[in-house]
């Protein structure tokens, strides 16, 4: 495809690394970023400071690109600043996909989460499903990815789970989980590596068979979380660390009252009850590449985690 790409929220954990892997394709990068400019890479990013609502900055920003890849989302909302998932989620896709159109930007790759239906139980999910559907009636060359959740040397959960290995941050002497409702009490996850999520985006530039397309993407494993955690302290540390199951309502309550002292919010906890996982089928068929296994990868980033 080549040509430049616009790329929303491109100096964050996800962006900085979809960036790269664009530039590494030989595309050129319009970058829309809030706070940290992106280096020019020889010309080839020029950076667009500025936020999903500025219509101008979009505008700017769009023109001459070939794509767009919008991968602004929040984990947790600040109501108070006006931080909210139908904020961030909804309007804010809205805001970037009617700058496509009225720009003339035809092809667009749309970041979303795994879980995402219309029978959601939490917020973060109820609206990434709405942020779809108006993707899926705009009328671009639209792709797609529900990830699972996403790891890598610079994502914040990991950083927090290196410091749970290490014992610097609360509880200390174990690495926390919430304990289900269902059989067994333990949730299963599929978490996938940061460069791969890169990699499926920027393929999907090159794939016209992605177009139309919706695709859960997540890692080759299914872990429970003791499991997880298993893995990746054995990665950093070089050992196991025990693990503390938290009953999920005894969270819920934690959250709601004491946010200030809880590293998750009541939707975390809510969406911690479901199995995150996902059939890899339609993405290997298109794709036709092997996702990164998780030991692997932790092994060869885990000296740069804070």
């Amino acid at each position: 495809m080549a040509g430049t790409v616009f790329v929303t929220g491109a100096s964050g954990f996800v962006g900085s690394a979809v960036v790269e892997e664009l530039l590494a394709r030989g595309y050129s990068v319009n970058a829309l970023v809030n706070r940290r400019l992106i280096a020019a890479a020889g010309g080839r990013v020029h950076s667009f400071a500025g936020g999903v609502f500025d219509e101008k900055i979009l505008e700017e920003g769009m023109r001459g690109c070939v794509a767009v890849i919008h991968l602004v989302g929040i984990i947790f909302e600040h109501a108070a600043s006006g931080i909210t998932f139908e904020r961030m989620h909804v309007e804010a896709t809205k805001n970037v996909v009617d700058a496509a159109v009225h720009g003339g930007v035809k092809r667009y790759v749309h970041m979303s989460a795994l879980g995402t239906r219309p029978d959601a139980v939490s917020g973060y999910h109820k609206t990434k499903y709405v942020a779809e559907q108006y993707v899926r009636a705009s009328g671009l060359d639209w792709t797609i990815f529900r990830p699972s959740m996403i790891h890598g040397p610079r994502g914040e959960f990991m950083m927090l789970v290196n410091r749970w290995v290490r014992g610097i941050s609360p509880p200390f002497f174990a690495m926390p989980y919430f304990k289900t409702r269902k059989r067994g009490g333990i949730a299963e996850i599929q978490p996938i590596y940061v460069k791969d999520v890169a990699r499926a985006f920027v393929d999907a530039l090159e794939k016209p068979q992605t177009i139309g397309e919706v695709y859960p993407i997540a890692g080759p494993e299914r872990f429970t979380w003791p499991k997880f955690y298993n893995v990746t302290s054995r990665a950093i540390l070089g050992r196991g660390k025990r693990v503390l199951a938290i009953p999920a309502e005894y969270a819920r309550v934690l959250a709601k009252w004491l946010p200030h002292l809880t590293p998750f919010n009541q939707d975390q906890v809510i969406m911690s009850q479901e199995d995150n996982t996902a059939d890899l089928t339609k993405f290997k068929r298109d794709f036709a590449w092997e996702l990164k296994e998780l030991e692997e990868t932790v092994r060869g980033y885990g000296g740069q985690l804070r």
